[in-house]
């Protein structure tokens, strides 16, 4: 055995300085699991061209791994749990705010992305992440409604009440979001769809409830095949996912009613999960090219904070007013605050109420 172990001992002490060396190396360049030519992205589902991806990983020579979510709530969750290391995430507004006050977010190195000179001035510093400390815009929209031109000639739908006309019987599709849902119940009443007075809410629900038999049903990304397939006559949607609706169905029209929706913002921002910081600020920096911020928006049909980007749009989606509306003419448009964690859970709770009414 003696002579074994007279071979084995070098051979042990080098794999032993090798694994040393390799864990030294690892932690000098922030690794844990995952290369640094690696980049973790967490985004909504459908909300990239693919080929800017791509072309991404040519110019910069990171690999991306890309992760997608359907709700503000789960993509916090799992950041807040930790188990995935993302680089970049995708939130809207007031889950922005929530992160900051969670401590979830890096500051973001402006040195670092020149690019953001593109960014209309309209859409930054805005009151869920003032002076964009952890933010950089990457679309934005409205909340409204599209409906069948074809099915309902004599309809105009602008406003949230005519989604109650009992001549709507079955034809009507619901996003499938608590503060979408509860905030068109609180305009229709005249409140805020940040409201958190309880009578108000009460009153909300009771109202939505009474809009039942028009529901067909509550859905999500279905929303656009349905539309498009013309399963359903009215449906309540973003602004971007109506774009493609239109592109699909020419007897399609989308509204954004005249008693109050919501303008939402959706952002790029670095969460403390992040292990390839640097290559987080190359991506968001390459998607704020104009060229490539352009082929985003054309793909995915939502509208650019990027004022060089979107002269490189056709002129027709430039002066569509319906996905680009003038920002002075928006006063009756909110943006969702952070309502906290309890707030959030009560909205999710009438919300589970109404669907649970309808069965």
């Amino acid at each position: 055995m003696k002579p074994l172990l007279k071979i084995f001992i070098p051979v042990l002490v080098a794999a032993a300085l090798m694994m040393a060396l390799a864990a030294g190396m690892n932690r000098a360049e922030g690794y844990s699991g995952k290369s640094s030519n690696t980049l973790t992205i967490y985004n909504w589902g459908d909300y990239i061209d693919p080929s800017l991806i791509t072309k991404f990983e040519k110019e910069t020579g990171i690999k991306v791994i890309y992760q997608t979510f359907d709700s503000n709530e789960a993509m916090m969750t799992k950041i807040e749990q930790g188990g995935t290391t993302f680089d970049i995430a995708v939130p809207s507004d007031y889950a922005i705010n929530k992160m900051k006050e969670e401590d979830l977010l890096i500051p973001l190195d402006h040195s670092k992305l020149p690019n953001e000179k593109y960014i209309d001035p309209e859409f930054m510093n805005l009151s869920f992440d003032e002076g964009n400390q952890y933010s950089i815009p990457y679309f934005w929209g409205t909340l409204g409604i599209i409906y069948n031109k074809e099915m309902f000639p004599d309809k105009t739908f602008d406003t949230w009440d005519s989604l109650w006309d009992p001549a709507l019987k079955n034809q009507i599709l619901l996003i499938d979001g608590a503060r979408e849902v509860m905030g068109l119940g609180l305009n229709s009443l005249g409140y805020s769809l940040n409201d958190t007075n309880e009578a108000h809410l009460q009153q909300a629900l009771t109202k939505l409830k009474k809009m039942t038999p028009n529901v067909k049903a509550i859905v999500g990304d279905e929303i656009k095949l349905l539309m498009a397939d013309n399963e359903a006559g009215v449906a309540v949607t973003f602004s971007g996912e109506a774009s493609e609706m239109l592109s699909e169905n020419e007897d399609l029209e989308y509204v954004i009613p005249k008693d109050g929706s919501n303008l939402w913002f959706d952002n790029m921002v670095i969460p403390k999960t992040a292990k390839n910081v640097d290559g987080a600020h190359q991506f968001i920096n390459f998607m704020l090219d104009p060229e490539n911020a352009a082929i985003n928006a054309e793909y995915v049909g939502y509208a650019t904070p990027n004022m060089r980007a979107k002269k490189l749009l056709p002129k027709e989606v430039q002066n569509d007013e319906r996905f680009y509306p003038d920002m002075n003419e928006l006063d009756n448009l909110e943006v969702y605050d952070n309502l906290g964690k309890r707030m959030l859970s009560h909205y999710n709770e009438l919300f589970l109420e109404f669907k649970m009414y309808r069965k």
